[in-house]
């Protein structure tokens, strides 16, 4: 039984870096070496695209669409979406 536990823990610590390195997303696409030059050894989750966020200056200008095109960037009012929320963060006017 042991044994057993050992082994799943084990699978599921080998998977887990490549499930992640296998991201293929608009930002993972776009920020690839990005994500490489300034937010190495972060986790893709919250943490890289927060990571490349506080590196918008920096970042390729690909890089920069992708994330005022997607996700918070596109809900923010950015970009392409740009009109469609407030870009305070508030919630929008009825």
């Amino acid at each position: 039984m042991k044994r057993a536990i050992v082994l799943a823990i084990a699978a599921i610590a080998f998977a887990a870096p490549s499930v992640a390195a296998t991201q293929t997303g608009p930002v993972a696409t776009a920020c690839k070496d990005d994500i490489a030059q300034y937010c190495a050894g972060k986790p893709h989750t919250g943490e890289t695209r927060a990571c490349l966020e506080a590196n918008k200056d920096k970042v390729s200008p690909e890089c920069k669409s992708a994330l005022e095109t997607t996700g918070h960037g596109k809900r923010m009012g950015k970009g392409k979406g740009k009109g469609k929320g407030p870009a305070d963060g508030s919630a929008p006017q009825q």
